[in-house]
């Protein structure tokens, strides 16, 4: 997906409808010149409606669609006749989206699920009609309850991406050719930093026809969690991974320091992601003979499952996707 296309923010005014006024009409036909109250009720305001829709990888259909408006409920009429309900309004998103407040920063609701629906903003309730205010002292109500007015909110859509395994790493870590590698994702690859501009997706195939989704975000680099790089912008697509694979390569300076960097990061962002299940992959092993990977394996971490891969000749790709795997069944009968 080109990087103009991949939208994860939007900002959007959401007006809803407001409720039609309760009639405050009495009973009249030729038979009869002084009846009852039979007003009926107002309709209801417009709701304005976001629903999950598994097809949709990006917010840029409401880029542009900066406010949104619901329709309003009609008056009620005589003989108790309610008024229609206003238009809803159903914004389609994909799943993943989380709505938050943008004057308060309150999450609203998180769609997830294909077909989901939840009120974003809902539609004034319609007024009562008169008949509903008749007793035994009051017999000809001669009034009935007003619509209530619609809400007008600014709201907040951000994406989070939904997947098994989140790849973090430092620009040119490997991880888009990992990813081309065990999907059929196609990320653009290159031999220089930030090549990566937008999260990607790709589905794996293990073994016995079983497949997890692994997500490639861009690289994280050292203070991205106070805004620097591309990594802030991206970091909130972690947080619904259900692991994370780490990776580092080779040829780095040492395997430990960049592993504690990525991580402090990640904590900075939110120290909840610290709990979820962590794998460390060591790329490019294919620059490597046995007598120097031995001596890196003792920078390697002990606290977290560790392989040396390559994705050019293939070392440990399948010993990862086990590794990956697991994480994942266990991280799943946690929950």
């Amino acid at each position: 997906m080109p990087a103009p296309n991949f939208v994860d923010y939007v900002k959007i005014c959401c007006r809803s409808g407001a409720g039609g006024a309760g009639s405050a009409h009495f009973h009249r036909d030729r038979f009869t010149s002084k009846g009852g109250p039979d007003g009926g009720d107002g309709g209801r305001g417009g709701h304005i409606i976001l629903k999950g829709n598994r097809q949709l990888w990006t917010l840029l259909h409401l880029k542009y669609r900066k406010h949104v408006i619901a329709g309003n409920g009609q008056p009620g009429s005589f003989q108790q006749k309610k008024g229609a309900d206003g238009e809803d309004i159903i914004l389609e998103v994909p799943l993943g989206t989380v709505a938050r407040d943008a004057e308060t920063g309150e999450t609203i609701m998180e769609i997830t699920r294909e077909g989901q629906t939840a009120i974003l903003t809902p539609g004034g309730r319609g007024g009562l009609g008169n008949w509903h205010f008749k007793s035994s002292v009051n017999q000809t109500p001669r009034y009935a309850q007003p619509g209530e007015p619609g809400q007008e909110i600014w709201n907040i859509l951000e994406l989070k991406l939904l997947a098994d395994v989140g790849l973090v790493g430092f620009p040119n870590a490997g991880k888009s050719t990992l990813l081309s590698v065990v999907s059929a994702a196609k990320p653009e690859i290159a031999d220089y930093p930030f090549t990566t501009m937008v999260p990607n997706l790709g589905v794996v195939s293990y073994r016995d026809s079983r497949s997890f989704v692994m997500a490639d975000i861009p690289g994280i680099i050292e203070g991205a969690s106070e805004g620097k790089g591309l990594g802030i912008r991206f970091l909130r697509h972690i947080e619904r991974n259900a692991a994370l694979l780490f990776m580092v390569p080779a040829d780095s300076d040492s395997i430990r320091e960049e592993y504690g960097v990525l991580l402090k990061e990640l904590e900075k962002f939110n120290p909840e992601l610290l709990y979820k299940p962590r794998v460390l992959a060591i790329t490019k092993a294919d620059l490597l003979d046995e007598e120097l990977m031995r001596e890196l394996a003792k920078e390697v971490p002990s606290e977290l499952p560790a392989i040396f891969i390559s994705s050019v000749t293939g070392q440990g790709i399948q010993e990862l996707k086990d590794l990956i795997w697991q994480e994942i069944q266990e991280n799943d009968q946690q929950e």
